[in-house]
């Protein structure tokens, strides 16, 4: 699988598109809006898109998740369901940041810890990871041995806990319990910033390295 990471929004998002190189179909991971910038990179890879997923409901996640997908006809898949919290609210967070409106949508299907969806004939694992909002989800392609992780863990930091229904402790065992045991070689796209390993931050990042622990 290829893939390709689209930066859109004032808050420099971290987009990706997902083309499987066998079928040429992709998906879209969190368009939080730029929607042109993401249309450009789905035409340069002349892949043929079939689904939107989210990891959560922020604002610069989804915010042109609705758009993308009725321009092109295809579902919305995720987040898990207790981001229908966040998801409701993208008028109002539209408003407060400054984004171009942005109206509350239902997913076409909501995800669960344990569930698989597909990329063309890649297969992405999720994992339900709350604590940075209380219904994100991450997904994962074992083939690839890369996550598309959201805004739970970053290279050399971890996702903001202090937002309504926040959990920091829940965050730290999603990390802990959900991404390490994936192993040490996994890549993963972050919600913001550069990509990183699991191993990386396992040695380094001072709020989840191993050594933190002791």
């Amino acid at each position: 699988m290829k893939f390709t990471v689209i930066p859109v929004t004032p808050f420099a998002q971290n987009c990706t598109l997902l083309v499987c190189e066998q079928t040429h179909r992709a998906a879209v991971t969190d368009p939080g809006g730029d929607l042109e910038r993401i249309e450009a990179a789905l035409a340069q890879s002349g892949a043929a898109l079939e689904k939107i997923l989210l990891t959560h409901g922020h604002l610069d996640h989804c915010g042109g998740a609705s758009e993308l997908a009725a321009r092109h006809q295809v579902p919305i898949v995720g987040p898990q369901r207790e981001e229908k919290f966040w998801i409701d609210q993208l008028a109002q967070q539209a408003r407060m940041f400054g984004f171009p409106p942005a109206v509350a949508f239902e997913p076409d299907q909501w995800l669960e810890d344990g569930d698989t969806v597909t990329v063309g004939a890649t297969q992405l694992q999720v994992r339900h990871c709350p604590g940075h909002t209380p219904g994100h989800v991450i997904f994962y392609s074992p083939a690839d041995h890369l996550a598309i992780v959201g805004d739970v863990l970053f290279a050399g930091s971890i996702g903001r806990t202090d937002f309504p229904r926040g959990n920091h402790a829940q965050l730290l065992a999603s990390i802990r319990d959900k991404l390490w045991p994936l192993g040490n070689e996994v890549r993963f796209v972050p919600g913001h910033g550069p990509m990183s390993t699991f191993g990386q931050e396992r040695r380094s990042n001072p709020f989840v390295a191993d050594v933190a622990r002791k």
